[in-house]
């Protein structure tokens, strides 16, 4: 088995779920994991500073992102990770400058020094897909169902490069090679429909490292895919890093994706990071409630077989009607007045180590966090 799991094995106090998340992860990615790959280099890429995105409605303003930070290395896989509606998307989609135009964007999105924000459309745009890459959530509906393969990648390098079109298919070729494709040559000529849902995706990882980006965002990768073609996807993901030295900013609700994929994890809810740190500190030291409730929320392949699932009550906040303090509190377990009374900001609870809970020495204190989240049984119930 290869070790996608810390140097120093956990210790016995260690949350039996999020051991058994990194467990599950090396399995599945058992061909090529983190470790096998390229350690992060000390150069920043990307750093977003107090990012905030609002769209204003007709009910109100929507608050999608509230004020997030991350530094991004050369080599390095940040994995942000949340529900549903907790700002993943939205984040990236201000990087690449894919908002609409009635989005309100505030802080500070720097490539190499340079504010994407204020750059002039056109000077964003020669960026857009050369430096910085994303990877869609849907392939089918990312590429364009009447025009070949080929013509979609080659358009890509053209977009970029004034070369001869001969030369741009042959640069598309490549990259069907790299990411696995047989038979480059023939596909090329295929149309989006005769490709495998895990094909497409390849399509489409090919299409974003075509001009050997810094950045590669990918947004749930594998999503709809089942487990086997999942690793695959993502071995290649860590493949592709490696080969063109790319940083990857991994987007998904799926924790062991981040188990096996990142080195280090931003939780988020309510449009807002509420813990940040290296994956082993995230999953192995939860410090915010929240994130507790995620780990205690997959299931577990090991103990009762009649044991429950620990779900976090209730269901995210409205963004337009974010309830006073926390914006967790009315679905956490160690909530208070003070927790409803005022929002906690990130605050260091370790090193490199970040959450924003007022309770976080009750986390740290608990043997296992994820406990808080215990749903009785019919017994205990009475």
């Amino acid at each position: 088995m290869s070790s996608l799991t810390p140097p120093v094995p956990p210790a016995p106090s260690v949350p039996e779920t999020a051991a058994n998340v990194i467990e599950a992860a090396e399995e599945v990615h058992a061909a090529r994991t983190l470790a096998d790959s390229r350690p992060p280099a000390d150069e920043e890429i990307l750093t977003v500073e107090n990012l905030t995105v609002e769209f204003p409605t007709d009910d109100g303003v929507v608050r999608a992102v509230r004020g997030i930070s991350y530094t991004l290395h050369a080599r390095e896989v940040l994995g942000i990770v949340g529900e549903s509606g907790s700002g993943k998307s939205v984040s990236s989609m201000a990087v690449m400058g894919l908002l609409p135009k009635n989005a309100r964007i505030r802080g500070s999105i720097r490539y190499r020094g340079q504010d994407l924000l204020t750059m002039r459309p056109n000077d964003q745009r020669s960026l857009r897909g050369r430096k910085i890459a994303m990877i869609f959530q849907d392939p089918m509906t990312s590429l364009n169902p009447v025009r070949s393969i080929g013509d979609q990648l080659a358009e890509a390098v053209l977009a970029h490069h004034l070369v001869p079109r001969k030369q741009a298919l042959g640069r598309a070729k490549e990259m069907l090679d790299l990411v696995g494709i047989p038979q480059a040559d023939r596909r090329l000529r295929s149309y989006p429909h005769e490709f495998s849902g895990g094909m497409r995706q390849r399509v489409m990882i090919a299409m974003a490292i075509i001009n050997d980006p810094d950045v590669i965002i990918a947004d749930e990768p594998t999503t709809a895919l089942d487990v086997t073609v999942q690793a695959q996807i993502l071995e290649k993901l860590l493949e592709v890093k490696d080969e063109v030295n790319a940083a990857i900013l991994m987007i998904t609700h799926d924790l062991g994706v981040i188990a096996g994929m990142a080195h280090r994890t931003l939780v988020m809810y309510a449009g807002k990071p509420v813990e940040v740190g290296s994956t082993d500190q995230v999953f192995y030291e939860p410090r915010m409630p929240y994130t507790a409730g995620l780990l205690g929320s997959i299931p577990s392949l090991e103990g009762e077989r009649d044991g429950r699932l620990r779900p976090i009550g209730g269901t995210p906040p409205s963004l337009i009607h974010l309830p006073a303090g926390c914006p967790f509190s009315p679905r956490c377990p160690l909530a208070t007045d003070e927790c409803r009374s005022g929002e906690p900001e990130l605050a260091a609870v370790g090193e490199g180590h970040l959450a924003a809970c007022h309770h976080s020495d009750t986390l740290a204190e608990a043997e296992d966090a994820t406990a808080f989240f215990h749903t009785p049984g019919p017994e205990e119930a009475r």
